[in-house]
This record gives C-alpha cells, structure tokens and sequence, in this order.
C-alpha cells in the first residue's frame, strides 16, 4: 500500500510564499497554483488574502 503524502496545515516555508507571489503576478489560476505549490486552493486563497495577493478565477 502506498503512503499517502499529506501536507495538512503545514507551515508555509519562504520560497513557497516567494513562489506563490511570482506566479500570482504572472496570472496564474487558482488551480494552477495548487498543483504548482501541491497545496490546497483553500490554503492558496487564505494565504492570498493574508498577503493581500489577487488570484486570477478562470471561468
């Protein structure tokens, strides 16, 4: 059986932050984000707003 990776309410480290503010200027979508960061979105969203980052919503 295989190991599950879990990154539950993990610390955010400075190169993940630094990374998330790169790719949010670039325009990055939400999910993109994510799966860029193996994070959820909610804790890509709840980060953005502490930061006071605007996250692009792809319709």
């Amino acid at each position: 059986m295989a190991e599950r990776f879990e990154r539950h309410r993990q610390p955010w480290k400075p190169e993940e932050l630094a990374k998330l503010r790169t790719l949010a200027a670039k325009g990055m979508a939400l999910k993109q984000l994510a799966k860029a960061l193996t994070r959820s979105e909610e804790s890509i969203k709840q980060r953005a707003k502490e930061d006071g980052l605007k996250i692009v919503k792809l319709r």
